[in-house]
């Protein structure tokens, strides 16, 4: 079904396709069969507006049916929903180069605005649902819980119980124990209330129901002859449920056995929530398991025992009613989208173990209670919260902020999380006299290079070519990026054609070949060595090509920036007016204001060089007597595991069918590697001497060009599919192993 929208919009409620494109007309709103919020649609020119009804959609076409898309050459049409002008900046910037991709909103709609499936998430398990609705009760999740959970759990309140019946003045309390006893191992379908509550339904008519009136005959109104008018009234009259008297609680709490159930029931009862609580917060898809927890043991288990009604919900149970507990399901796979002030639950849950890293790493630095290896995988694993608390930071406030404002952020605090561990390992290596440390950060920048021009975009061309078979994006702002990569790859990698031209090879050793005048050595371990042969090939030649190089390389980002955000815009067909007037629609609350998300950056930039710091002070083990190479380690774990937030994102990019911006997110950061953080690298290295020089290895040479080349071939036609991320997937792959069986660097 298709809605019409007026042609006049607020001039602050406009979005606009390119510069020089703005035309008004009726409207579409995306076909129902698009999912989420991107639709991209191609078409010669297209317009924006943010609605009153909360969309974000383009003129002049309507959008495709059936996998069916209008296509243009060259020219891109992507329709948004949006609920307001923050997050309508937000989407905006997405489609900006040089701006971080960031899927996550940025605000909080009202719950009342929100889909069924979050409003589940969020419910506070106190509302009765209909029973047509509900299905059976009897699912996969709700047997794991009773295995999980439910019988131990269970098993705790009969003991609590029995002890409680000993007390005799507590016999009360123990009833209760033998009621929840037998509603936690199985909860489903029960529902938990006062009494009082139970004796007042009957006068109160249920929310959210359907009320069928009453005959009434007219002899039975009775009407007062003082009043001045007689108003009619409904046939059916609601009382209000009266409070409980204060009194009531006040005797509760003076009872002897209240007092017995306070110090030998209640306080293992709570220890033992607790844990239930946490355990099940901790695995994020039984959070009713923890709702429920935390709801008997702050309410349920401090009331009168003759306050609690336990009992299973009948069929004829009104709808809408407010019940003390009520739950259905223990498990439930949506839980992945649930957030707590904005921030996901996942990183919520891995924040304690960053602070966990910081203790053990720092206060015990001779490892006498935890080993090297388990320090540098706890704060591996650190690294990524604290990734997505900067990548958040950084959404919010580019959202918020102005354009000049936003680039700053982005380019200050967009490539943190990478510098931080390059910096501290070269100072590793530095302290400890060794190369070792170095060819591990050119490990890690090659592995980077490799994961966001190969696995990124491979594994969102499968998922996304999975739901929706094919899948086009913008192959002119794809092709941009293509040439920033092979601009980048070219000045990156000069000095190591340079030292491969005029240096020397040397080999670790030579032996002749007896008989055998047609070979005159076996030479192993070869290398072009430029450190100590000829230390004037460096002085006077490479390290000004460095220099040199550090200089153009930025110098083209800035131009790709002024060319892509200033004067061909149109290229990836997204404008914010300027307009001052209208408000989008509804009211909004930002999850993090300006100054939260600046104090968040500072704070997570902060933790963020400690983690590194401890990744980079314990993983000598890995470098001395692991049996994998050190370019392997290198290649894959410090290269790819900061970047999980990044496919995170890029995934859900193309599960929304906006495989434009999955690709952007790969080849963003590629961009940002080669001429933002090594030229960043090369400027450290000049004012406090490291020994960082831009001499790679034979194997990330070869496979870094060998990659471009790939995915550009796979770009040029502006449509995807799985089998095109497959192919890009098993490439990486490919290189992966060549990583893995290759010797170690001869420095390590």
């Amino acid at each position: 079904m298709s809605h019409r929208y007026p042609r006049r919009l607020s001039l602050t409620d406009r979005l606009c396709v390119g510069a020089h494109h703005l035309e008004t007309g009726p409207a579409d709103t995306p076909s129902t069969d698009a999912s989420g919020h991107h639709f991209c649609h191609y078409t010669p020119k297209c317009f924006f507006g943010v609605h009153r009804g909360g969309h974000v959609t383009s003129a002049r076409s309507s959008p495709p049916r059936n996998g069916e898309e209008g296509w243009h050459e060259c020219t891109t049409r992507t329709t948004i929903r949006v609920d307001n002008e923050v997050e309508a900046h937000r989407e905006a910037n997405n489609y900006k180069f040089g701006f971080r991709k960031w899927k996550a909103s940025v605000t909080e709609k009202p719950i009342e605005d929100q889909s069924e499936i979050m409003k589940e998430l969020h419910s506070d398990l106190s509302i009765v649902k209909a029973q047509e609705r509900l299905g059976s009760v009897v699912t996969f999740g709700n047997v794991c819980y009773v295995f999980l959970f439910g019988w131990w759990i269970a098993l705790i309140y009969i003991l609590i119980s029995a002890v409680m019946f000993l007390t005799v003045a507590g016999a009360a309390y123990g009833k209760v124990c033998v009621a929840l006893a037998w509603y936690f191992i199985w909860p489903f379908g029960k529902c938990i209330e006062k009494v009082d509550n139970v004796l007042n339904r009957f006068s109160v008519n249920p929310p959210n129901c359907e009320v069928i009136p009453h005959e009434t005959d007219s002899e039975d109104l009775v009407v007062n002859k003082d009043s001045a008018s007689l108003v009619s009234s409904p046939p059916t009259i609601q009382i209000p449920v009266p409070e409980l008297p204060p009194k009531n609680t006040s005797k509760h709490w003076c009872r002897v056995s209240t007092c017995i159930w306070l110090l030998l029931g209640y306080p293992v009862l709570a220890v033992m929530h607790c844990l239930a609580c946490v355990l099940s917060w901790l695995l994020v898809f039984t959070i009713p398991v923890a709702k429920i927890n935390a709801r008997i043991l702050t309410g349920v288990l401090l009331m009168a025992p003759e306050d609690l009604h336990i009992h299973t919900l009948e069929k004829d149970k009104a709808c809408g009613t407010r019940v003390l507990l009520c739950c259905y399901q223990a498990f439930n796979m949506h839980y992945y989208k649930y957030t707590v002030h904005g921030i996901n639950i996942f990183a919520l849950n891995l924040l304690p173990l960053v602070f966990i890293t910081l203790i053990i790493g720092y206060a015990d630095k001779e490892n006498n209670y935890f080993r090297a290896e388990t320090k540098f995988a706890t704060a591996m694993i650190s690294i990524i919260p604290l990734s997505y608390y900067i990548g958040m930071g950084i959404a919010s406030i580019s959202a918020q902020c102005n354009f000049a404002v936003g680039a700053v952020v982005n380019a200050t605090f967009g490539s943190i999380t990478e510098l931080t561990f390059y910096i501290t390992a070269l100072l590793q290596g530095h302290r400890a006299a060794t190369k070792c440390y170095e060819e591990v950060v050119k490990a890690a920048l090659t592995g980077t290079l490799l994961g966001c021009i190969l696995f990124i975009p491979g594994i969102c061309m499968i998922i996304g070519g999975i739901k929706h078979q094919e899948q086009r994006f913008n192959s002119r702002s794809a092709g941009v990026s293509s040439a920033l990569l092979f601009i980048s790859i070219g000045g990156v990698f000069a000095p190591t054609l340079f030292s491969k031209t005029f240096g020397n090879l040397m080999c670790e050793s030579c032996s002749d070949v007896p008989g055998n005048a047609t070979v005159s050595f076996i030479c192993k371990n070869c290398h072009y060595d430029t450190s100590q042969s000829q230390p004037h090939l460096i002085l006077s030649h490479i390290e000004p090509l460095m220099y040199t190089i550090s200089v153009l390389l930025p110098a083209a980002y800035l131009i790709g920036l002024i060319f892509t955000l200033k004067t061909h815009s149109h290229i990836y067909d997204i404008h914010i007016s300027d307009g001052h007037g209208g408000h989008a629609h509804g009211h909004h609350v930002v999850h993090w204001s300006r100054w939260r998300a600046l104090g968040v950056l500072i704070v997570a930039t902060v933790l963020m060089a400690c983690c590194a710091d401890l990744c980079t002070e314990n993983i000598k083990p890995f470098l001395t007597h692991s049996s994998i190479s050190q370019y392997f380690i290198g290649v894959t774990v410090l290269a790819m595991v900061p970047e999980l937030p990044e496919i995170v994102n890029g995934i859900l990019f193309a599960l929304q069918n906006n495989i434009s911006l999955s690709l952007e997110v790969g080849s963003c950061i590629a961009v940002q590697v080669c001429m933002i953080q090594i030229p960043l690298l090369i400027l450290f290295n000049a004012f406090y001497d490291v020994g960082f020089m831009l001499v790679f290895s034979d194997i990330h040479l070869w496979a870094s060009i060998f990659s471009v080349i790939v995915v550009n071939y796979i770009f040029m036609d502006g449509k995807c599919d799985y089998f095109q991320g497959t192919a890009l997937v098993v490439v990486y792959l490919i290189l992966l192993a060549l990583y893995f069986f290759a010797p170690s660097p001869h420095s390590c």
